[in-house]
């Protein structure tokens, strides 16, 4: 290749001439250049400065060639440093990919009130802590003034059949025998879980007088108190398939008060009713006999109708009514049915 014309320098900025390359010794150099940028380290290096631009109309000004030269070389350095600039990009990338620690997932809106949900958990517990205690203390207070109600109505023991007299002062005295009707239930009925299941059967095996208890009607009770030792009544079963009067009984001792109505639990148990201001009472029956064959409610009903005696009969006007009165003409008329009912079946009354 021909060597070219160098440009001419003026006096001004004449310098030692440098030795001239030829473009393949600046692409050797540029080779070179670059094995060596590829040893150094892993460092941030600085870019060559820019040469600056030849002069528009060419080799006029001072070191124009060098400027053209030096050109040549740099643009190699330059892709050079280009390339290395991004091996280092990308180590660096792959370097930072292995040292950084993978980051935490996201957290979603769910798992971020975790917390908060923990806590309402907890404040939960303390308030069914604090409601379990005030229960507490309720029943407490309650307990302690059902003691005290019980202790103002003194308890509420049966007392002993043998103290009881046999003459009441509250009960209410009349001439002569008087009759009455008294009704229980013979088939299972439970009463405040209690079966209150009594027959005529269960009057005659029992070895003393039965006190009649569990009345808790005003009318009843004042037929109760109206009760002289001596009475008699008709046992009436009621609240079953057959209703119907089954037998006669005695009154052996008059009104005193039932204190069932005092103990908590039992059947017709009354908190209303104290020992001061008792509310209730009862008579002792005894067994005396029982039909052959009993006077259904069917029959009274027709007797009644039939204008027979029966038409003004308590029972049947106040079909409600456990306890009341019956006339001398109507317990006659009614004893004459029960022996004509007996002798028609062939049976007799079972008496005690």
């Amino acid at each position: 290749m021909p060597p070219r014309k160098r440009q001419a320098e003026t006096a001004a900025t004449a310098a030692p001439v440098a030795k001239r390359r030829s473009a393949r010794q600046a692409q050797n150099a540029s080779a070179s250049a670059s094995e060596a940028a590829a040893a150094v380290p892993e460092s941030p290096v600085t870019k060559p400065p820019k040469a600056s631009k030849p002069s528009a109309k060419g080799g006029k000004g001072a070191g124009g060639g060098a400027d053209d030269a030096s050109r040549r070389v740099a643009e190699p350095k330059k892709a050079a440093a280009a390339a290395k600039s991004e091996g280092r990009k990308a180590a660096g990338v792959k370097a930072k990919a292995k040292t950084q620690k993978p980051s935490a997932p996201a957290v979603s809106a769910s798992e971020g009130e975790e917390e908060p949900e923990e806590a309402k958990k907890e404040a939960k517990k303390e308030e069914k802590k604090d409601v379990k205690k005030d229960v507490k203390k309720e029943v407490k207070k309650e307990v302690k003034k059902e003691v005290k109600k019980e202790a103002a109505r003194g308890g509420s023991p049966d007392p002993d059949y043998d103290s009881i007299p046999i003459r009441s002062e509250q009960a209410e005295r009349h001439e002569g025998e008087w009759y009455w009707l008294m009704k229980a239930e013979p088939e299972t009925r439970l009463e405040n879980g209690v079966d209150v299941r009594f027959s005529i059967d269960d009057l005659r095996a029992k070895k003393q007088p039965e006190p009649w208890d569990g009345i808790r009607a005003y009318a009843a009770r004042n037929n109760l108190r109206a009760m002289n030792a001596g009475d008699k009544s008709f046992f009436y079963h009621s609240n079953c398939k057959e209703p119907g009067i089954v037998g006669i009984m005695e009154v052996v001792k008059e009104f005193s008060e039932d204190t069932t109505a005092r103990r908590p639990g039992t059947p017709y148990y009354d908190p209303s009713s104290t020992k001061e201001k008792p509310k209730w009472g009862l008579v002792h029956v005894r067994f005396v006999k029982k039909f052959a064959v009993p006077i259904y409610l069917k029959e009274l009903r027709e007797l009644q109708q039939k204008g027979d005696g029966l038409e003004n009969m308590q029972m049947l006007k106040q079909s409600r009514l456990s306890v009341s009165r019956v006339s001398a003409g109507e317990w006659e008329y009614l004893c004459k049915v029960a022996d004509k009912k007996a002798e028609a079946a062939g049976l007799e009354h079972e008496e005690d």
